[in-house]
């Protein structure tokens, strides 16, 4: 979900039975002709067949990322010409953007903000196709707190799921906007699942923030209840004043230069289940995922119908990076400190393969 998600054991467990590990293509593919997808993808360019592209999400089986797997569900990779290898990244290894960006997948499932990270890195890494326009996330509370603001905060242990990620900024970007600064309160990493779960029943931490399933788990078990909604379009507005680009498709600039066929693809298959998650409700989207997604150790599957109702508006329909989207982002990183000089935004993000996309589906944009 954020810059490192990582997932609780029996989740990723449950995640490798169920996806292809990912192999690596990338530092091959750049050396490759124009439309393939890696050194997979050239092999299957001579044999006439689909361009292959290994894509790394960063916690797969969550909520916020199911447009990946919906669309590998929907057949919709395969409807528009690409074989996407689906993997996720596991608890205690490398990330997904980190491992897009060193070679070892073509594409990362992860937050539009690691752009900017590489950016300031000097490598340059862009967002093909944007998919939610809020974190997804919420801020659950320990039961007795009584926290409602992040005024509240001072003083407090709050949870992320690791320090330096994409939970933590949002953290303290919360915190000062409410005039704390990291002086005020303590943060440390807490993960996901069920070791969120325990750091609330134990007192370990006021709050922390979280994701689905994690969320409803923690209401079910009664650890804990939802203070601040980072999941929905009015959450978003009411807490971080605006529109918040999260879970997107990136690639290396120059892996991008050189396989825009293959990009243009992904983007199709991506952007069709868009609108299929649009047009269709939380259980028949429920209905079309794999079922260790849905209900497992955390959850019912009725438990993530209504979790996903509840958060479906984070999910954009056409891929298009909301306007003032990036400003958001930036205002995000400099606040928490991870972003300092200056920064061109126009360069971390393209949405000409959307807009081809959407004129393909028939959406003008």
């Amino acid at each position: 979900m954020s810059r490192r998600i990582p997932l609780a054991a029996l989740a990723a467990a449950t995640v490798s039975a169920l996806i292809v590990t990912a192999c690596s293509s990338s530092s091959s593919s750049s050396s490759g002709s124009s439309g393939s997808g890696g050194g997979t993808s050239s092999a299957a360019a001579a044999n006439n067949s689909s361009p292959t592209v290994t894509l790394m999400v960063g916690g797969i089986d969550k909520q916020i990322y199911l447009p990946y797997q919906l669309a590998q569900q929907l057949g919709f990779y395969k409807k528009y010409g690409v074989n996407v290898q689906l993997s996720t990244e596991q608890a205690g290894g490398v990330g997904a953007e980190d491992a897009m960006a060193s070679g070892q997948v073509d594409m990362a499932g992860a937050w539009y903000e690691h752009t900017i990270d590489f950016q300031i890195k000097g490598k340059s890494v862009e967002d093909v196709v944007q998919l939610s326009g809020a974190p997804g996330e919420r801020e659950m509370c320990a039961n007795g707190t009584h926290i409602t603001s992040p005024a509240q905060w001072k003083g407090k242990v709050l949870g992320v799921t690791d320090l330096g990620s994409g939970t933590d900024e949002l953290t303290q970007y919360l915190a000062a906007r409410y005039h704390l600064t990291t002086k005020d309160f303590s943060r440390v990493a807490a993960g996901d699942g069920d070791t969120m779960i325990a750091a609330l029943q134990h007192g370990r931490i006021a709050c922390g923030m979280t994701t689905q399933p994690t969320v409803s788990a923690i209401e079910k078990e009664k650890a804990g209840y939802m203070a601040f909604d980072l999941a929905t379009t009015g959450g978003v507005q009411q807490w971080l004043g605006g529109f918040v680009p999260t879970a997107g498709v990136l690639a290396l600039t120059s892996w991008v230069n050189s396989n825009k066929t293959t990009v243009q693809k992904v983007v199709d298959a991506l952007v069709a289940t868009m609108h299929w998650i649009n047009t269709h409700s939380a259980a028949q989207i429920a209905d079309a995922m794999p079922a260790d997604f849905v209900s497992n150790s955390l959850i019912t599957k009725a438990d993530y119908v209504t979790a996903l109702a509840q958060d479906k508006t984070q999910f954009l329909t056409d891929g298009i990076m909301p306007a003032g989207g990036p400003q958001v982002v930036e205002a995000i990183g400099r606040t928490a400190g991870t972003i300092t000089g200056s920064v061109d935004l126009t360069s971390t993000y393209t949405n000409s393969f959307a807009t081809a996309a959407n004129q393909l589906e028939g959406f003008t944009k």
